[in-house]
């Protein structure tokens, strides 16, 4: 009973496994990895300069010849450059697909489908949903509010997940981010009626991913209830909620009342630097590899999902598992059907 839905034929995937782009973390080893394996790799793109990513986007094609994704930030908050000036290098290096989060993507919809490429676009509402649609993307992802990272809805993935499958068409496939670590989740989420998962802290526990070795350890460590919601890191993206695990920096902010990052006296503190350069308390990098200094001083983004993060591995492993635990799942739901036959096919989300 293979888990194989609507997402992998629109987006030429042999599994309904995204990993998303995780920000500062990904890289262009993890994004290969994912998609040779046959899910699908994203590469986060937002924070690096425009030769930078044309370079990244030509290092995946090199090592792979499957489809791939590359993610732009839309709020003007978290970025440093122009949207259309990096979306136009992303497309010109030949990313075949373009996730669009945090903004609306109405107005970069034409010019990726001009280009050859497909659209997602992350949302956090049916609403968000049935617009997105509407202006032309390819699929949706729906985030709930138990994510990683920065956060665009206030809604569980479960309550999510099954409005925004019925706020859009049949044609448009829906990803579930937001509290999958496992194949039982994600034969869950295609319960609910999404067409794959997209999970971010368990391929950031990945060889592949540029996590400093002290996160990677917590991740694996870390359960559900250590998780904090809120606005401790605020320099870089002011004002957008983010999860991270619970740290002496987020237990500080707490304490205080969780104040504004102007409110707080110690902002201006060093706690660590990457090759050379300084990083400030409350800054919103997480602890890269090439980190010195206080690592846990800097946001560990995790999502809830975090509890089923039990060990680092090659990102094809997370992949295979990750498949392999949704095949048992639905075998075990429909154990009378034969997963060779004609009724064996498994779901195929809403399709």
């Amino acid at each position: 009973m293979s888990p194989h839905t609507p997402l992998c034929d629109a987006s030429g995937i042999d599994h309904p496994v995204v990993q998303a782009p995780v920000g500062s973390v990904s890289t262009p080893e993890l994004a290969a990895a994912v998609s040779a394996a046959g899910g699908l790799g994203t590469l986060a793109v937002t924070w690096r300069d425009l030769a930078a990513t044309r370079a990244a986007i030509a290092d995946i094609r090199d090592r792979t010849d499957a489809p791939f994704a590359v993610n732009l930030v839309l709020d003007d908050a978290a970025r440093e450059r122009p949207t259309d000036e990096h979306l136009t290098a992303c497309l010109d290096a030949g990313a075949p697909l373009v996730s669009f989060s945090f903004g609306d993507p109405a107005p970069y919809v034409d010019p990726v489908h001009d280009a050859g490429a497909d659209v997602l676009a992350t949302v956090g509402s049916a609403d968000e949903a049935r617009a997105a649609a509407e202006a032309g993307v390819d699929a949706v992802v729906a985030q709930g509010w138990e994510a990683g990272g920065h956060v665009q809805s206030d809604v569980a993935t479960t309550a999510l997940v099954p409005r925004v499958a019925d706020a859009t068409p049949d044609d448009v496939p829906v990803v579930a981010a937001g509290g999958v670590a496992d194949g039982r989740g994600l034969a869950a989420v295609l319960a609910l009626g999404a067409d794959g998962a997209w999970l971010g802290t368990r391929f950031v526990a990945t060889e592949e991913a540029d996590a400093h070795e002290r996160y990677r350890e917590r991740l694996v460590a870390g359960e559900a209830t250590e998780t904090v919601r809120g606005t401790p890191f605020p320099k870089g993206w002011p004002g957008q909620p983010h999860r991270t695990l619970a740290s002496p920096a987020t237990e500080r902010w707490i304490a205080a009342g969780r104040p504004p990052l102007a409110e707080r006296d110690d902002a201006d503190d060093v706690v660590a630097d990457l090759d050379g350069d300084p990083l400030e308390r409350y800054v919103d990098l997480p602890p890269l590899s090439g980190v010195d200094g206080s690592v846990e001083e800097l946001p560990h983004y995790a999502g809830q999902s975090v509890g089923g993060v039990d060990a680092v591995a090659p990102a094809a492993d997370v992949v295979a598992e990750l498949v392999e635990g949704a095949e048992r799942t639905l075998r075990s739901l429909a154990p009378d059907r034969d997963a060779d036959g004609p009724e064996g096919d498994g779901p195929d989300g809403r399709g």
